[in-house]
């Protein structure tokens, strides 16, 4: 008999499917401007690398609900990621190629290496399990920039709601699936995550309807060329 867990990890593939596809929206108007404005890369370059990691972890322990959605959220952030840099400026695409270089080759590569050089089998599962926990953390913790954004400008142009929405029901659905199957690694991350989207919504609600002016605009590229 199939038991409830697996319930909820196919709720929380499809609500981590349409989490990873809501920044649609953002690429297709940065491919529109042929510019990626004020948007960042790290939060795209950070899921990269946690996506691959959960991806990793999922074979190995195994969670094959946790690796086949994560499968695919490699797939979209490396279109993503290619997408920024075709269309951000020099500076962007410098400091773009450098995230991927150092977080996507060497980091990703040294977390497979190391752990099994090191490590017998089970610890190998613990170690990864840790080091995926702590990125995902960041992960969620990447929008943070945006959220100073939207206070600064007092303007949510530059945090889709979506990608805040579905971060809340992401972090909330794999929580309860964490409980359901007492795995630690997944449960303190998207407990965070589920935190964070929250916040993120509630700024949403405070300033989607308030007008920046045009004081905040140039306050805001002062601060970003300080």
């Amino acid at each position: 008999m199939v038991d409830l867990s697996f319930y909820v990890g196919v709720i929380g593939n499809v609500i981590s499917l349409l989490m990873f596809l809501s920044p649609v929206s953002t690429f297709k108007r940065i491919i529109e401007q042929k510019s990626t404005e004020e948007f960042s890369s790290v939060p795209y370059v950070c899921t990269l690398l946690n996506s691959s990691l959960w991806t990793y972890y999922g074979l190995i322990k195994p969670e094959y609900l946790v690796s086949t959605i994560n499968g695919f959220g490699v797939l979209v952030e490396m279109i993503y990621v290619i997408l920024f840099l075709i269309y951000a400026p020099r500076l962007m695409k410098v400091k773009t190629w450098s995230l991927v270089g150092i977080l996507n080759v060497g980091f990703f590569g040294a977390a497979i290496v190391v752990p099994k050089l090191a490590l017998q089998a089970p610890q190998q599962v613990d170690a990864l399990g840790f080091l995926c926990s702590g990125l995902n953390i960041v992960m969620y913790a990447s929008p943070l920039a945006a959220m100073k954004t939207v206070v600064t400008t007092k303007s949510v142009e530059y945090m889709p709601f979506f990608l805040s929405f579905f971060m809340f029901l992401n972090g909330a659905t794999w929580t309860f699936y964490a409980v359901l199957r007492w795995d630690f690694y997944l449960m303190v991350p998207n407990g965070m995550g589920c935190l964070l989207g929250a916040v993120q919504l509630v700024l949403y609600a405070i300033y989607r309807k308030a007008k920046p002016s045009k004081g905040d605009h140039m306050s805001q590229r002062l601060i970003e060329e300080a």
